[in-house]
């Protein structure tokens, strides 16, 4: 029941906000190297990669290559519906409440499906994707941008990954802490702070 309730939650909680300014952007971008700093640069990219990758940590098994393997390819989807010009209304808030709700699942260490947290690590990565193939400027390497953030978000989610198996003693701390974090940015995006 509180599973139904976080996801619940963060749907209406985008319905009701105004758009959220969470993407950073980092001008106009043409290659392979723009794509691999993006995600490094805007902390909500940052946080939920990072988040992504303890979760899959904090639930163990197959979720140890399924969540990273299904952020990544909804990541790429998200790149390119927004290559294709398919408009995802309020794609900047739902990237926002991605962090929130990332920061919530580490946090409390929300136990749910695999199927559900597939889902939803996918909704986030859709958005992410978009927002990311957003900054492509015409002259741009569409295929050499995407794979330098693609790269770059296996990395993230790799780091969180591995921090929460070697200090699996710690590892609830480190999801609160972390969970925390991600709520706080991701509030303060929501807000336009």
């Amino acid at each position: 029941m509180k599973t139904k309730s976080l996801v619940l939650t963060t749907i209406l909680s985008t319905l009701v906000t105004l758009p959220a300014d969470a993407h950073t952007g980092i001008g106009a971008v043409h290659g392979l190297l723009d794509g691999v700093a993006h995600p490094l640069i805007g902390i909500d990219h940052l946080l939920v990669m990072l988040a992504v990758g303890l979760w899959a940590a904090m639930r163990g098994g197959k979720s140890l290559w399924l969540l990273p393997l299904a952020f990544v390819s909804a990541m790429g989807v998200g790149a390119g519906l927004s290559l294709l010009g398919i408009t995802i209304n309020a794609a900047e808030t739902w990237v926002a409440a991605s962090v929130i709700a990332a920061g919530v699942l580490v946090w409390r260490n929300t136990r749910m499906s695999s199927v559900l947290a597939v889902a939803l690590a996918s909704v986030f990565a859709l958005a992410h994707g978009y927002v990311h193939a957003l900054e492509l400027i015409d002259s741009a390497n569409a295929l050499a941008y995407s794979a330098g953030f693609l790269l770059t978000t296996a990395a993230l989610q790799g780091l969180g990954l591995a921090v929460g198996l070697l200090a699996a003693a710690r590892v609830k701390m480190l999801g609160a802490g972390l969970g925390l974090l991600c709520a706080l940015v991701g509030v303060g995006l929501l807000a336009g702070v």
